[in-house]
């Protein structure tokens, strides 16, 4: 018979794992209590604000989810897709991926500054920003996630980083791949974070050459996607980027991909004879799963080279630096 486990040997063996998991969690220095203290009701706010944009419109959830994703690939998670252009300053609002299609800023100023009010010159809008993509998932009936705090707002902000670093709709798989490890995000992530697109909405010049030239698609879904995407003009035309449930957060993406129902190149690339087939299959049958493994990506995404301490500052106004 075995000896039993030494109880001294298991302790310290708990307070090595512990000290273990603090390393990790506060090597990126965030933590859902940072502002516990000096702004209590954040969260409520924040809830507050969102419910309401949702409520008014169902997209802006997606919106804001966008926002967040394009700002954490572009030199982190620290806000600086929210600073304007200016005659000095050339932002990320102006490239390519952002420009005349990321939307809700608005909903960020007006959380700032309800937040200001309650708690000033506090809380980073990096973190505003954060907290509002996870709240308008919710709202939209998806999975909730602990959201680590403490992020601070960057002083700059690089075009040229959101020209080539934010994936684009017409990336093959190993583009994506590549694109999202660089993040430290791995093929799962990848795949489970595209559930996404089962919110929101995509403009015609995204998804033209997918429905006029492509051959994996539904004959009957690419036609009915042409009726409101002309082969020229048109260009800002949406169509929802889910076809069963678009303003519902569930697993219905993965269903159409299946279906060879996705709307963007970079959708159906998932789903066409290559690695992630499994997992979209897996994820089109049980929204349990895809739930789990959305959250553990987007804590993942949120904790790409935050800026924390004295690095950055809390500013004032999202759109300008202090």
């Amino acid at each position: 018979m075995a000896a039993p486990f030494p109880h001294h040997l298991f302790v310290t063996l708990s307070i090595i794992l512990s000290v273990l998991a603090c390393s990790i969690v506060s090597n990126a220095q965030l933590s859902p209590n940072f502002y516990a203290k000096t702004c209590p009701n954040l969260q409520a706010i924040v809830l507050s604000a969102m419910k309401q944009a949702v409520t008014k419109e169902p997209r802006m959830g997606a919106s804001i989810l966008r926002l967040f994703f394009h700002d954490c690939f572009v030199n982190g998670c620290d806000g600086s897709i929210l600073l304007d252009d200016t005659s000095t300053f050339t932002g990320e609002k102006s490239a390519g991926p952002n420009q005349n299609s990321a939307r809700g800023f608005e909903v960020i100023d007006s959380i700032k500054s309800n937040v200001e009010a309650a708690c000033n010159a506090t809380v980073s809008c990096a973190d505003i920003l954060a907290l509002a993509a996870r709240d308008g998932v919710v709202q939209l009936g998806g999975p909730s996630w602990t959201v680590g705090l403490g992020r601070r707002d960057a002083r700059t902000a690089s075009q040229t980083a959101a020209n080539n670093q934010i994936p684009s709709p017409f990336s093959d798989l190993s583009t994506l791949t590549s694109r999202f490890a660089a993040k430290g995000l791995n093929a799962r992530d990848l795949t489970a974070l595209s559930g996404a697109h089962t919110i929101g909405q995509a403009q015609c010049q995204f998804f033209r050459n997918r429905v006029y030239n492509e051959t994996n698609i539904d004959a009957n879904f690419a036609t009915s996607r042409k009726a409101n995407c002309p082969s020229t003009g048109g260009n800002a035309n949406l169509s929802p980027l889910e076809t069963l449930t678009p303003a519902r957060f569930d697993n219905n993406y993965y269903r159409d991909l299946v279906a060879k129902r996705g709307l963007l190149h970079s959708d159906q690339v998932l789903f066409n004879g290559g690695s992630q087939d499994a997992l979209v299959r897996s994820y089109s049958a049980n929204s349990v799963s895809f739930f789990s493994d959305f959250a553990a990506a987007m804590v993942k995404m949120g904790n790409i080279s935050p800026l924390t301490g004295t690095s950055g500052e809390i500013r004032k106004n999202c759109r300008v630096v202090n």
